[in-house]
């Protein structure tokens, strides 16, 4: 088992920043990857960053690539999610999850564990 657990979220107004922190615990052995996730009000979810957890080689929806940076403390088993620039489309439950194997990073299939999500709004 592994848990993740996210903080960081909250109100922020457009061009402000934000960082999201998630805890990782249990297993985390196998890990290959940590992603994080976003999904707005009626729209699914997709992919905004991740992170190989041994070298950490890092990854990037266009949507934010040059406004947000994914980065991790193996040492501190924790995963972050620095965001800034944030425009109100950026409003979204943020999640993060653990990826146990290689393959197309931006999708799903492969992460096997997610948090609870945090909220993340953007006023304009």
């Amino acid at each position: 088992q592994v848990q993740l657990v996210e903080s960081g979220g909250g109100m922020v107004q457009a061009g402000g920043s934000l960082r999201l922190s998630c805890a990782v615990s249990g297993r985390i052995f196998s890990t290959y990857a940590m992603g994080w996730f976003r999904q707005a009000p009626g729209k699914e979810r997709e992919f905004v960053a991740a992170i190989s957890w041994s070298i950490g080689l890092t990854y990037y929806a266009d949507s934010v690539k040059g406004r947000f940076t994914i980065s991790r403390d193996n040492a501190k088993n924790t995963v972050y999610l620095q965001m800034n620039s944030l425009t109100p489309e950026d409003t979204a439950v943020y999640y993060c999850s653990r990826r146990d194997r290689g393959g197309p990073i931006a999708t799903e299939g492969g992460y096997d564990y997610w948090g609870q999500g945090t909220q993340v709004t953007v006023s304009s």
